[in-house]
C-alpha cells in the first residue's frame, strides 16, 4: 500500500444507519476518545448484519490501497449466527479481511446482543434523548414495571425491545438521530459493553491523539 495513495484514515462499514450515526458521533469526539481528529468515509451494507459478517471482504476490497483502516461493525442478533458467540464472528470476519488484502489494518466490532446496549446507562442524557426527561416514574424505575430491566441491573437484556417500548411509551418516533445525540452526549467512560470497550481501545492504539 502506497501511503501517496490514501485518500482517508478510516473507512467504516456498518450494518445500519443507526450504528453510523453512533461512530460519527464518537468520532466527532476524538478529545474524548483520547484520539487525533480522524477523516472518516462511512458506508451501510446493503443486507444489513449478514451482509458485514458474510461479505464485508468483498464490500471493502475496492478501498483496500485507498484508507489506511477499516471497521466493520453489526449486531450479533440478527446476523444469522445467534449461536456464535460475539469473539468468534468478529474473528471469522478479521480473518477474512485480512485475506483479502487489509492485513491487520482491519478491525470487527460485533455488538452483543445489539446496539442499543450502548445506549443504556446511569447518564441523564439517555432520559432527553429518549424523551424522559422530567417524568415520573424515572426511566429505570418504568422499565423494572415492565420487566425490562431488573432491580440492580445496569442494562435491560433485551436492549431494543426495552428501548422501543420507551419511544412508544413517550410517543417519540425511533430516529437515528437519537443515536447521534447520545454519542455525541453521554460520558464515554459510562458505557461498560465490551464492544464499546474494544473500539475505544482500537482507535486509541490507531489514532493516538
Amino acid at each position: 500500500m502506497s501511503d501517496r495513495a490514501i485518500e482517508s484514515d478510516l473507512v467504516v462499514l456498518t450494518a445500519d444507519k443507526n450504528m453510523k450515526f453512533a461512530i460519527q458521533g464518537l468520532l466527532n469526539r476524538p478529545e474524548s476518545l483520547g484520539i487525533r481528529p480522524v477523516s472518516s468515509v462511512f458506508y451501510i451494507h446493503p443486507e444489513s448484519d449478514p451482509g458485514c459478517l458474510l461479505r464485508a471482504d468483498v464490500f471493502l476490497r475496492p478501498f483496500i490501497n485507498r484508507f489506511a483502516r477499516t471497521i466493520v461493525m453489526f449486531d450479533r442478533e440478527g446476523c444469522g449466527r445467534e449461536k456464535h458467540t460475539r469473539e468468534n464472528l468478529e474473528e471469522e470476519v478479521a480473518s477474512s479481511l485480512s485475506r483479502s488484502g487489509w492485513g491487520d489494518r482491519a478491525s470487527v466490532i460485533v455488538i452483543d446482543p445489539e446496539l442499543e446496549n450502548w445506549v443504556f446507562s446511569d447518564s441523564p442524557e439517555v432520559d432527553i434523548a429518549i424523551g424522559w426527561a422530567g417524568r415520573n416514574p424515572s426511566l429505570r424505575s418504568w422499565l423494572e414495571v415492565q420487566g425490562f430491566l431488573m432491580a440492580g441491573q445496569v442494562k435491560p437484556p433485551r436492549p431494543k425491545e426495552a428501548m422501543e417500548a420507551a419511544l412508544r411509551h413517550v410517543r417519540r418516533p425511533r430516529s437515528s438521530s437519537i443515536y447521534a445525540q447520545l454519542a455525541d452526549r453521554v460520558g464515554l467512560g459510562r458505557c461498560t459493553d465490551r464492544a464499546f470497550l474494544k473500539l475505544k481501545k482500537r482507535l486509541r492504539s490507531w489514532f493516538p491523539a
